[in-house]
């Protein structure tokens, strides 16, 4: 008998206000390569980015953006990016003028890497564990 099936991947799906601008601000401050938007250049209510395994799909639904800080304030990640050299990644969006929630440290929990939030209040958390 065979083992599992194999998950390769998981892409989460951020409801937000405006599909274009959530595009333009993960390709030129977060260095994602924009997939596909559309359906068509007159009508972007759907785009999905790519960068290494990471995945993001966005949507507008004209409705506002619920990301998990809204909900629970002392826990703000929507997406858990894992990185293996989260200081290289932190110096190459800081040369890109990206704000940092929190910047990078070692947490409590045994991670090390930094949270950002996007446009729409997504909160994402880039790092790894601590070895």
């Amino acid at each position: 008998m065979a083992g599992p099936a194999a998950i390769s991947s998981i892409s989460p799906l951020f409801i937000v206000a405006d599909v274009p601008a959530a595009l333009a601000f993960y390709r030129d401050m977060l260095g994602f390569d924009i997939t596909f938007r559309g359906p068509t250049p007159e009508d972007e209510f759907f785009g999905i980015v790519r960068r290494g395994g990471a995945t993001i799909m966005f949507k507008a639904l004209g409705v506002e953006p619920f990301p998990n800080y809204g909900r629970e304030p002392s826990f703000s990640w929507d997406a858990y990016v894992e990185v293996p050299d989260p200081d290289a990644l932190a110096a190459e969006f800081a040369s890109r003028g990206v704000g940092f929630s929190v910047p990078l440290s070692d947490t409590d929990d045994g991670l090390r890497g930094f949270e950002i939030t996007d446009l729409d209040g997504y909160g994402l958390f880039f790092g790894r564990l601590r070895t």
